[in-house]
Parts: structure tokens; C-alpha cells; sequence
């Protein structure tokens, strides 16, 4: 499969993920929909809190597919002028606001709960009741199963939240039933302390779910597993001796754009250079989607066994700190005594200390030579 091919290939799983995430929300809003209309008609009729909030999160959950619906046609628009890169990280945002949504309505249910807890009041279950309250039970599970399930699929972090809700909210339904039944049989109403816990589970839910969001939003470390898998395909080309400092920003679920540096040896031409950088930016974007936008160079000293020792010992200057994750792009200008390397510090020390450390071992070890360290982040190590 060529470039074009794949390019195409993209565009069609681009549009297959918006209808699974259209449809999959549609079933949502209609289910939750009924789910709300019969629970609120138990709720009411019953005059139980428990059932009634569980339908207004219920009904909560269809205004969410609702916005996930909108965020996802809103986010497969064209790149355009203005936004060049495309309009993918309104997924997230949508998914804010169903977070925020959540997170109102199980404030609201806790509030009420609160006010029952204060003023009680006696339910009255009737055996249909019950029924509808036992089926909702049911319909939630599969669900929140189905929802998830395609969300995983297509890699919808809307989907997913809505998804896990749902479970959640079977379980919340299943505390309203055994409430129900429990005062049926024993005259014990415990309506509005379950009312409470329903509220706190909301809640939860809710925050789960912004700080979810807000990891994506402000850009979280790249899956370990992707991350070596692209490295495997840079270091597989025959001219390559290693690939570091990966970086990787999204720009919407499935939307992915890099940069990367390699080692590569010294005597290679300009020619060779450009060669390599299109091999490399085909290779990766054909096997994983992702867009190399620059790829850095590291030259390595060739024919010279002094330089080689040299990479040897600093190395291992280096490695003995804890800090230090990783050593890498080291080159020596034998001439003009200019030692260069790259070092990737831990996040749990002091830089600018570990830095002036090991400037001052190094400079021990090779006095007269001007040391240049390259600090790098701890990305995708």
C-alpha cells in the first residue's frame, strides 16, 4: 500500500469512526431517554427521591450523547486557513462539558438527598414499579458494555466516559432496587441516604472524568508502547544507529504529528541525508499514522577508536547518577576539543544542579575540551 493508498485508507476509518460514534450515541440518547421517562413515572408515582434522581441521571446521560454527537461532527471539519491542523480537539472539549455535566447533576441528586434526609417522606412501590425498576437495571448494563466497548474501538474519549457511566449508573439502579425492596419487606426506608450515595458516585464520576479530559487537553505523556513501536521502524532503516527525544502532539483522537532526532554517521552527504529523512517520514506515517514534521540529526564519529573511547567513558560518568535516564547524540571534535552530548534528566531532580555535576566530571576527565550538554525531558522514555 502506497501513500495515497494509505492517505485514502485513513480518511475512510476517519469517517467509519464518526458514524460508529454517531450511532452509538444516538442508541444512547434514545435508551436513556425511555430509561428517564419510566423512572421519573415510577419516581413520581412512588414518591421515591432515589428513583427520581436516578431518572434525571438518566436523562442527564442523553444530553451528553446529545453533545458528543456535536462535538464529533464538529471536530471532523476540514482543516481550514484558520486552523490548519484540523478541528480534532473539540472531542475534548465536548468531553468537558459532558464532565461538567455529570458533576452538576450529582451536586443537584446530593443536595435533594440532603433535603429528604432533613423532611422524609414514605415511598410506595408497586410491583410494576419494581419490574421497571429491575429492567433498567438490565438495559444499563448492556449499555454501558456496548457504549464503552466502541468507544475503546474507535478511540472516543467521549464514548468511553459515557460508557463507564453507564455501568456506573447500573450499579446506582441496582442500590435503588435493593432500597426498594428492602422497604417492601421491612418497612425500612432508606430513600434518601441512597439518594446520598447515588449523588457521591455521580460526583466521583464526574471528576474522573474532567481530570480524564484535562490530561488530554494539556498533553499527556505518549503511550510507552506506541512510542517504541515508531522508534522500532526509525532504528530498522540500515543508516540508523538510534532514535531519541520523540515527541508526539495530538490534535484530535487518531491525529498525530512528531519529531524525532537520530544517530546516523558522520560521512553521509546531504544526498544520503534527504534520502533517509523522506524513508523515515514514509515508514512511520505508513505503519502508525503519525506525521514526522522534522527529524533531528546526531552525527556519530566514525574512524576513530579515540572517539570511541572517549563515548565510552563519559558515558559511564553519566550513567552512575540516578538522574540521569538516558545518554545519547554524543559526538567529540578531536580538533577543535568540543565535546557534544544529550542527557535525558529525571524529573525528580534539580536540573541546573545535576547539570553543573556533571559538567565539572566531565571537564575532569577531558581537560581542555569544551564540554556542551543538551538536557532533554523525560517524554517517551
Amino acid at each position: 500500500m502506497d501513500q495515497i493508498e494509505r492517505g485514502a485508507a485513513m480518511q475512510d476509518a476517519a469517517q467509519t469512526r464518526e458514524k460508529a460514534i454517531i450511532r452509538t450515541s444516538i442508541i444512547g440518547i434514545a435508551a436513556n431517554v425511555l430509561l428517564a421517562a419510566f423512572k421519573a413515572a415510577v419516581g413520581l408515582l412512588s414518591n421515591s427521591i432515589a428513583v427520581v434522581l436516578d431518572a434525571v441521571n438518566n436523562l442527564s446521560d442523553a444530553l451528553s450523547s446529545v453533545i458528543t454527537i456535536v462535538g464529533t461532527k464538529l471536530a471532523a471539519k476540514a482543516p481550514d486557513k484558520k486552523h490548519p491542523l484540523g478541528y480534532g480537539r473539540i472531542e475534548y472539549l465536548t468531553a468537558m462539558i459532558v464532565s461538567a455535566l455529570v458533576l452538576y447533576a450529582g451536586i443537584t441528586a446530593l443536595v435533594e438527598s440532603v433535603q429528604k434526609i432533613i423532611h422524609p417522606e414514605k415511598p410506595d412501590y408497586s410491583v410494576l414499579s419494581l419490574v421497571i425498576i429491575a429492567a433498567a437495571v438490565g438495559v444499563k448494563v448492556l449499555l454501558g458494555r456496548y457504549v464503552k466497548g466502541v468507544g475503546e474501538k474507535v478511540n472516543s474519549g467521549s464514548l468511553i466516559a459515557s460508557g463507564t457511566d453507564a455501568s456506573s449508573d447500573a450499579i446506582l439502579s441496582a442500590s435503588v432496587l435493593a432500597c426498594a425492596l428492602l422497604y417492601q419487606f421491612t418497612g425500612i426506608s432508606l430513600e434518601a441516604f441512597v439518594g446520598v450515595v447515588i449523588a457521591g458516585f455521580i460526583i466521583k464520576s464526574g471528576i474522573e472524568m474532567m481530570r480524564e479530559t484535562l490530561d488530554e487537553i494539556l498533553g499527556r505523556r505518549t503511550d510507552r508502547e506506541l512510542a517504541a513501536a515508531i522508534k522500532a521502524t526509525v532504528c530498522a532503516d540500515p543508516q540508523v544507529h538510534g532514535a531519541f527525544d520523540l515527541y508526539l502532539y495530538n490534535y484530535g483522537p487518531d491525529k498525530n504529528y512528531g519529531s524525532v532526532h537520530v544517530e546516523v554517521d558522520d560521512t553521509l552527504t546531504a544526498a544520503d541525508i534527504d534520502a533517509l529523512d523522506r524513508r523515515l517520514q514514509s515508514e512511520v506515517y505508513l505503519r502508525h499514522g503519525v506525521i514526522l514534521t522534522g527529524i533531528g540529526l546526531y552525527s556519530v564519529n566514525t574512524g576513530s577508536d579515540e572517539a570511541a573511547t572517549m563515548r565510552r567513558a563519559v558515558m559511564e560518568a553519566v550513567m552512575a547518577h540516578d538522574y540521569a535516564m538516558q545518554f545519547h547524540g554524543f559526538y567529540v571534535d578531536l580538533e577543535r576539543k568540543i565535546i557534544t552530548f544529550d542527557v535525558v534528566f529525571s524529573f525528580e531532580c534539580e536540573q541546573e544542579e545535576a547539570l553543573h555535576e556533571l559538567m565539572g566530571e566531565v571537564s575532569a576527565l577531558y581537560p581542555g575540551y569544551t564540554i556542551l550538554i543538551q538536557p532533554d525531558i523525560d517524554i517517551t522514555e
